[in-house]
């Protein structure tokens, strides 16, 4: 264990480093400079001041060095659009509101994905089998930015059940984490449908309805654990999908989470934000595939984490 943790640590420390060593190179291939970008009326001589304050008229190596040493004292530096904040300051108001969204839309579509796809299972070819999956595959095929505007426009404009826009109670929660959970649940749905079926014609199935345990007992105590090995597998991808994808929702439902503060930093080149939430992110999800790693193994006994060291 002790041997795995350590060399995973290290390729999660490796990956993080790419990333940001990407970020910075891209960031900076991009045409213009954030001054040009938020008032093309600032005078050059003002423009090459600020270029200095931020080091921005340094080689491209020492900003790089300077990037490098900021991301290992875990202080990414003022935000070039708003100087009195810095990217750390933007990072605790923005992403626990994010986070929150992303845990809710996690958690809804675990449960709801697990249960229905252990119904269709458990129903396999009835009327609630078809049903669960086809509510799967208009799921997966309609993007969450455009489920995001029909509910406004059912919910919020015509029948004006619920607000359109921010974060300041259950009720603004409501539309943002069904357009982002519908995805995520017709996946899981899926997944757990056909591993649930499969595992059901197991010769240990049989073994225990052959002793008389109830359905339930077998479903829940023999069936579901081994069923869910599959959505294990991809619930780091999940998780991903759903973080980055708040940042689109976020801006639909005008919400103020990282999303705000990500978008707005691209259109006005501020690179302090871009590359420290971009980082901030990264290694969150290194982070949490990580995680995924320790339930795969906990789920299932069988698998020895030294042995996935090199995986």
């Amino acid at each position: 264990m002790a041997i795995y943790l350590i060399r995973r640590f290290v390729i999660m420390i490796a990956t993080i480093f790419v990333i940001a060593t990407l970020t910075f190179i891209l960031m900076h291939s991009i045409p213009g400079n954030p001054f040009t970008t938020q008032d093309r009326s600032t005078s050059e001589a003002v423009q090459e001041n600020l270029k200095a304050h931020y080091h921005l008229d340094e080689p491209m190596i020492v900003q790089y060095g300077i990037w490098l040493k900021s991301l290992a004292t875990f202080d990414f530096g003022p935000s070039i659009k708003q100087p009195t904040e810095t990217v750390n300051d933007l990072l605790g108001r923005g992403f626990p509101i994010s986070a929150e969204l992303g845990m809710w839309t996690i958690t809804i579509a675990l449960i709801s994905g697990i249960t229905l796809g252990v119904l269709a299972a458990l129903k396999h070819n009835g009327i609630i089998d078809y049903i669960a999956m086809t509510l799967a595959v208009l799921g997966i095929s309609i993007p969450n930015f455009i489920l995001a505007t029909l509910l406004i426009q059912q919910l919020a404009v015509n029948l004006q059940l619920l607000p359109a826009a921010t974060w300041s109670s259950p009720m603004h929660m409501i539309m943002p984490i069904i357009a982002l959970a519908t995805g995520p649940t017709a996946i899981i749905a899926r997944l757990t449908r056909s591993s649930m079926l499969e595992v059901l014609t197991q010769d240990y199935i049989k073994t225990a309805r052959a002793k008389g345990l109830s359905p339930a007992k077998i479903v829940i105590k023999h069936a579901l654990r081994n069923a869910l090995m599959p959505v294990v597998t991809i619930l780091g991808t999940l998780v991903a999908a759903i973080l980055t994808g708040t940042f689109v929702i976020e801006r639909i439902f005008a919400i103020p989470g990282m999303g705000k503060y990500f978008v707005e930093s691209i259109n006005n080149r501020d690179y302090p934000v871009i590359m420290g939430t971009t980082v901030f992110y990264s290694a969150f999800l290194i982070f949490m595939l990580f995680l995924v790693d320790i339930v795969y193994s906990i789920l299932d006994p069988r698998i020895k984490l030294h042995k996935k060291g090199g995986s």
